[in-house]
Formats: structure tokens, sequence, C-alpha cells
């Protein structure tokens, strides 16, 4: 499968699962690892871990609502800053978890962290820093869930 069926699979699944909450929240997808993710070495390339934090960001927009949200306000979600850190090896066909927190906000951005289990093994971890951004420029993350909550119904 490659990423836009991927991401097609993820999107399908979200919109099925409970509701996240509006603020810090945790999301889980569990994934396998399949030939395009390999590199020359015959396991999950590095680059693709980023990818699977994006599917995990999808999930969250998907189930907070904040899809919709930045649809109608024409905002768009971008990623300024993402570290990770590899310790052990996925290989093809293997079953995994990737967990992603949005953890707290500041001014100007959203903090995320990302896990990848293997059952309760920490194979790659990471955090990522990303704002929301309209067309005048960054959208302050407080403005951003105030928007959300009433489009949510809950402000």
């Amino acid at each position: 499968m490659n990423l836009i069926l991927r991401m097609l699979w993820v999107w399908f699944l979200s919109l099925r699962r409970e509701r996240l909450p509006v603020g810090v929240a945790e999301t889980r997808l569990r994934l396998i690892t399949l030939p395009n993710d390999l590199d020359l070495n015959l396991h999950m390339n590095n680059g693709r871990y980023l990818t699977m934090a994006d599917l995990s960001r999808i999930d969250l927009f998907l189930r907070t609502g904040l899809v919709s949200v930045m649809r109608k306000e024409k905002w768009a979600p971008i990623i300024s800053e993402h570290t990770m850190i590899y310790k052990r090896s996925l290989r093809l066909f293997q079953k995994f978890e990737a967990v992603m927190q949005l953890t707290h906000w500041d001014d100007r951005c959203f903090y995320m962290s990302h896990q990848f289990l293997v059952g309760e093994r920490v194979v790659a971890e990471g955090t990522s820093v990303g704002v929301i951004r309209g067309r005048d420029g960054v959208i302050a993350p407080e403005r951003v869930l105030d928007r959300l909550r009433v489009e949510r119904g809950l402000a």
C-alpha cells in the first residue's frame, strides 16, 4: 500500500473511532511495516517514521474535529521541528504501534511526543513542534482550541 492509500485508510478508520478531547490528547495507531517502508538494510527507513508521525497527526485532527475547522478557516498545519531517536529496527511485516501525544502549547506552537512500540518495547521516540497557519500568519494555539471548542459545542 503506498503512502496515499495508507493515509486514506487511517482517514477512514479515524472517522469511525471515538472522539478525542480538545487540548491534551493521545492517539494510537496499530500499523505494520510494509515493503515500501524498507530501506537497503531491509528495515523501516528513518524518514518513514516521520510519515507515520504525520498519520498520527491526521488521526488527531480528524478525531478532535480540527480538520473541519481548518477547512472552514482556511488554516494549514505545519511542522516546524521534528526529532527522532532510533533504538531498534522495524523489520518487514512487523506490527507496531505509533503513539502520539499532544502534550502542551505556548503562545505560538503545539508540542507533541511520539513513540513507536513493539509490544511494550520502545523502538523509536521523538518530538515535534507544529503551528497552525492562516492567511495572516501563525494562529495562536489558544485561538485554535477556542475555535475548535465552538465547533464542537463545548464553549
